[in-house]
């Protein structure tokens, strides 16, 4: 049998018996705040690789949303636009889809070249060159 509503928030949950405490809130935020940040810090870096960089930020966005009102206004933002984009790109034909996704796989490959170019010092279409000869 399941609780009723009135019960569920009559219960105070483990994040509202940590900020009835004043050094629990204050632990609290500054726990939410660094391994946000933390999260936040590690998409950014992944963003120019292949992989799930901006899912990482936005996942750290939403650990920050927690605690943090400015980030609650900011994830509701960028999931707005994110399925705004996802239904404007899912009524387009099958030519404007292939024109997307052949702009994004060049935005990316230019990203992945420079990323490797400036952080290892390694020219990838030289080294594509040397390989193919």
């Amino acid at each position: 049998m399941t609780a009723k509503p009135d019960q569920d928030q009559a219960r105070p949950g483990v994040l509202d018996r940590i900020r009835a405490n004043p050094t629990g809130r204050l632990a609290l935020k500054i726990t939410i705040a660094v391994l946000g940040a933390i999260v936040v810090a590690v998409g950014i870096v992944a963003i120019p690789l292949p992989g799930p960089g901006w899912a990482i930020v936005i996942a750290g966005l939403a650990i920050w949303a927690v605690e943090f009102a400015w980030a609650r206004h900011l994830l509701e933002f960028t999931k707005k636009h994110v399925l705004s984009w996802t239904h404007w790109i899912g009524r387009q034909s099958w030519p404007v889809k292939a024109l997307v996704g052949l702009a994004t796989f060049i935005f990316v490959s230019a990203v992945v070249y420079l990323s490797v170019r400036v952080s290892l010092g390694i020219d990838l279409i030289d080294k594509a060159r040397e390989y193919l000869a």
